[in-house]
Protein backbone atom coordinates (compact mmCIF):
# COMPACT_ATOMS: atom_id res chain seq x y z
CA UNK A 1 0.00 0.00 0.00
CA UNK A 2 1.22 3.58 -0.60
CA UNK A 3 2.47 5.61 2.17
CA UNK A 4 2.97 9.27 2.23
CA UNK A 5 6.29 9.01 0.45
CA UNK A 6 5.56 6.50 -2.34
CA UNK A 7 1.92 8.01 -3.17
CA UNK A 8 1.97 9.97 -6.08
CA UNK A 9 0.40 13.55 -5.73
CA UNK A 10 0.35 15.03 -9.24
CA UNK A 11 -1.49 13.18 -11.70
CA UNK A 12 -2.37 10.31 -9.54
CA UNK A 13 -3.88 8.63 -12.23
CA UNK A 14 -0.72 7.49 -13.71
CA UNK A 15 0.37 6.04 -10.37
CA UNK A 16 0.14 2.02 -10.20
CA UNK A 17 1.28 0.86 -6.62
CA UNK A 18 1.21 -3.02 -7.71
CA UNK A 19 4.34 -5.37 -7.67
CA UNK A 20 3.42 -6.18 -11.11
CA UNK A 21 3.78 -3.28 -12.46
CA UNK A 22 6.91 -2.01 -10.77
CA UNK A 23 8.72 -5.15 -11.77
CA UNK A 24 7.58 -4.61 -15.45
CA UNK A 25 9.31 -1.75 -15.71
CA UNK A 26 12.56 -2.35 -13.18
CA UNK A 27 13.07 -5.47 -15.47
CA UNK A 28 13.22 -3.61 -18.90
CA UNK A 29 15.71 -1.30 -17.88
CA UNK A 30 19.33 -1.55 -15.91
CA UNK A 31 20.65 1.89 -15.31
CA UNK A 32 19.50 3.67 -12.46
CA UNK A 33 19.89 6.54 -10.14
CA UNK A 34 20.77 6.07 -6.03
CA UNK A 35 20.30 8.81 -3.80
CA UNK A 36 21.37 9.48 -0.28
CA UNK A 37 22.99 11.67 1.92
CA UNK A 38 26.47 11.43 3.00
CA UNK A 39 28.23 14.09 5.44
CA UNK A 40 24.82 16.24 5.26
CA UNK A 41 25.11 16.67 1.23
CA UNK A 42 23.09 15.22 -0.99
CA UNK A 43 24.09 12.41 -3.69
CA UNK A 44 22.78 11.01 -6.49
CA UNK A 45 24.90 7.84 -8.18
CA UNK A 46 24.16 6.27 -11.76
CA UNK A 47 24.66 2.95 -11.77
CA UNK A 48 23.55 -0.54 -13.51
CA UNK A 49 20.88 -2.71 -11.03
CA UNK A 50 19.07 -5.71 -11.16
CA UNK A 51 15.78 -6.92 -9.60
CA UNK A 52 15.38 -10.07 -7.64
CA UNK A 53 12.13 -10.65 -6.11
CA UNK A 54 11.50 -8.04 -4.10
CA UNK A 55 14.22 -6.03 -3.81
CA UNK A 56 17.17 -4.45 -6.27
CA UNK A 57 21.09 -4.67 -6.03
CA UNK A 58 23.67 -2.52 -7.38
CA UNK A 59 27.48 -3.19 -6.88
CA UNK A 60 30.70 -1.34 -6.91
CA UNK A 61 34.13 -0.99 -5.45
CA UNK A 62 34.82 -1.15 -2.38
CA UNK A 63 37.22 1.69 -2.59
CA UNK A 64 33.88 3.58 -3.37
CA UNK A 65 33.48 6.28 -0.24
CA UNK A 66 29.61 6.74 -1.46
CA UNK A 67 28.77 3.37 -0.97
CA UNK A 68 30.82 2.77 2.07
CA UNK A 69 29.06 5.25 3.78
CA UNK A 70 25.11 4.03 2.72
CA UNK A 71 25.06 0.64 4.22
CA UNK A 72 22.28 0.88 6.84
CA UNK A 73 21.17 4.54 5.52
CA UNK A 74 17.74 5.26 3.38
CA UNK A 75 17.75 5.65 -0.40
CA UNK A 76 15.76 6.56 -3.24
CA UNK A 77 16.47 3.93 -6.32
CA UNK A 78 14.90 5.80 -9.73
CA UNK A 79 14.32 4.28 -12.65
CA UNK A 80 12.83 5.89 -15.87
CA UNK A 81 12.50 4.56 -19.42
CA UNK A 82 11.11 7.32 -21.95
CA UNK A 83 8.67 5.68 -24.29
CA UNK A 84 8.05 9.21 -26.52
CA UNK A 85 8.22 13.17 -26.53
CA UNK A 86 4.62 14.50 -26.95
CA UNK A 87 4.07 17.46 -28.63
CA UNK A 88 1.01 19.29 -27.99
CA UNK A 89 -0.19 22.41 -29.59
CA UNK A 90 0.36 24.56 -26.23
CA UNK A 91 3.90 25.32 -24.85
CA UNK A 92 2.78 24.58 -21.27
CA UNK A 93 1.13 20.71 -22.51
CA UNK A 94 4.29 19.27 -24.07
CA UNK A 95 5.16 16.06 -22.18
CA UNK A 96 7.14 12.70 -22.68
CA UNK A 97 5.33 9.39 -22.77
CA UNK A 98 7.40 7.41 -19.76
CA UNK A 99 7.14 4.52 -17.70
CA UNK A 100 8.75 5.17 -14.38
CA UNK A 101 10.02 4.04 -11.00
CA UNK A 102 10.78 5.66 -7.62
CA UNK A 103 11.22 3.12 -4.35
CA UNK A 104 12.68 4.27 -0.64
CA UNK A 105 14.59 2.09 1.36
CA UNK A 106 17.51 1.14 4.09
CA UNK A 107 20.23 -0.12 1.90
CA UNK A 108 22.28 -2.62 3.31
CA UNK A 109 25.63 -4.42 2.53
CA UNK A 110 25.32 -8.16 0.95
CA UNK A 111 27.71 -10.22 3.20
CA UNK A 112 26.80 -13.54 2.52
CA UNK A 113 28.48 -15.20 -0.22
CA UNK A 114 26.10 -17.08 -2.27
CA UNK A 115 23.54 -14.24 -2.11
CA UNK A 116 26.48 -11.85 -3.48
CA UNK A 117 27.13 -14.05 -6.29
CA UNK A 118 23.58 -14.45 -7.07
CA UNK A 119 23.37 -10.60 -7.30
CA UNK A 120 26.78 -10.18 -9.51
CA UNK A 121 25.21 -12.78 -11.99
CA UNK A 122 21.40 -11.06 -12.16
CA UNK A 123 23.55 -7.71 -13.07
CA UNK A 124 25.40 -9.20 -15.46
CA UNK A 125 22.32 -11.22 -17.04
CA UNK A 126 20.26 -7.88 -16.56
CA UNK A 127 22.36 -5.89 -19.27
CA UNK A 128 23.43 -9.13 -21.37
CA UNK A 129 21.00 -12.01 -20.98
CA UNK A 130 23.68 -15.19 -21.82
CA UNK A 131 27.04 -13.37 -20.57
CA UNK A 132 27.52 -14.60 -17.07
CA UNK A 133 28.29 -17.91 -18.45
CA UNK A 134 29.88 -17.01 -21.26
CA UNK A 135 33.21 -15.09 -18.91
CA UNK A 136 35.25 -15.46 -16.50
CA UNK A 137 33.82 -15.83 -13.42
CA UNK A 138 34.86 -13.47 -10.10
CA UNK A 139 38.32 -14.42 -8.44
CA UNK A 140 38.21 -14.30 -4.51
CA UNK A 141 40.73 -11.03 -4.80
CA UNK A 142 38.02 -9.21 -7.01
CA UNK A 143 34.96 -10.54 -4.94
CA UNK A 144 36.95 -9.01 -2.01
CA UNK A 145 37.32 -5.96 -4.14
CA UNK A 146 33.65 -5.26 -4.51
CA UNK A 147 30.58 -4.39 -2.87
CA UNK A 148 26.95 -6.03 -3.10
CA UNK A 149 23.91 -3.60 -2.01
CA UNK A 150 20.10 -4.55 -1.54
CA UNK A 151 17.28 -1.88 -1.64
CA UNK A 152 13.86 -3.32 -0.61
CA UNK A 153 11.31 -2.40 -3.13
CA UNK A 154 8.24 -2.80 -0.16
CA UNK A 155 8.14 1.09 -0.76
CA UNK A 156 7.82 1.48 -4.09
CA UNK A 157 5.48 3.09 -7.10
CA UNK A 158 5.22 3.23 -10.55
CA UNK A 159 4.13 5.97 -12.81
CA UNK A 160 3.11 6.17 -16.48
CA UNK A 161 2.08 8.16 -19.51
CA UNK A 162 1.01 6.82 -22.73
CA UNK A 163 -1.20 8.33 -25.47
CA UNK A 164 -1.69 11.77 -27.86
CA UNK A 165 -1.20 14.87 -26.04
CA UNK A 166 -4.18 16.17 -23.69
CA UNK A 167 -4.19 20.23 -25.11
CA UNK A 168 -6.51 22.69 -23.59
CA UNK A 169 -10.35 22.39 -25.12
CA UNK A 170 -9.96 25.96 -26.80
CA UNK A 171 -6.03 25.21 -28.24
CA UNK A 172 -7.48 22.08 -30.86
CA UNK A 173 -9.06 24.12 -33.42
CA UNK A 174 -5.40 25.91 -33.94
CA UNK A 175 -3.07 25.20 -36.68
CA UNK A 176 -0.17 23.97 -34.45
CA UNK A 177 1.07 20.88 -35.09
CA UNK A 178 0.14 18.08 -31.98
CA UNK A 179 1.64 14.22 -31.84
CA UNK A 180 4.09 11.91 -30.25
CA UNK A 181 7.78 11.22 -31.89
CA UNK A 182 8.15 7.70 -30.73
CA UNK A 183 11.87 6.43 -28.78
CA UNK A 184 13.70 3.67 -28.61
CA UNK A 185 16.40 2.41 -27.88
CA UNK A 186 18.12 -0.19 -30.04
CA UNK A 187 21.77 -2.22 -29.86
CA UNK A 188 23.88 -1.79 -32.28
CA UNK A 189 26.21 -4.14 -33.97
CA UNK A 190 28.88 -5.35 -31.82
CA UNK A 191 32.77 -4.19 -32.71
CA UNK A 192 35.14 -6.57 -31.65
CA UNK A 193 38.11 -5.66 -29.09
CA UNK A 194 41.29 -4.98 -31.18
CA UNK A 195 43.25 -7.41 -28.48
CA UNK A 196 40.74 -10.21 -29.24
CA UNK A 197 42.26 -13.20 -30.16
CA UNK A 198 41.53 -14.72 -33.91
CA UNK A 199 39.03 -17.19 -34.32
CA UNK A 200 36.70 -16.12 -31.78
CA UNK A 201 32.94 -15.01 -33.77
CA UNK A 202 30.75 -12.86 -31.78
CA UNK A 203 28.49 -14.58 -29.52
CA UNK A 204 24.52 -15.65 -30.81
CA UNK A 205 23.43 -13.95 -28.17
CA UNK A 206 24.74 -10.61 -29.06
CA UNK A 207 22.57 -10.44 -32.14
CA UNK A 208 21.31 -6.95 -33.35
CA UNK A 209 18.49 -6.48 -31.22
CA UNK A 210 16.16 -3.79 -29.26
CA UNK A 211 16.75 -3.13 -25.60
Amino acid sequence: MPDDRTTVTRLPDRARYDAESVASILDTAFVCQVGFVVEDEPVVLPTIYARIDDAVYIHGSTLSRWLSNIDGTNVCFSVTQVDGIVFARSAFHHSLNYRSVVAFGVARIVTDPDERITALRAVSEAVQPGRWKDSRQPSESELRATTVLRIPLDRASAKIRSGPPNDASADYASSYWAGVVPLEQRRGVPIPDPKLRDGISIPAYLAISEF
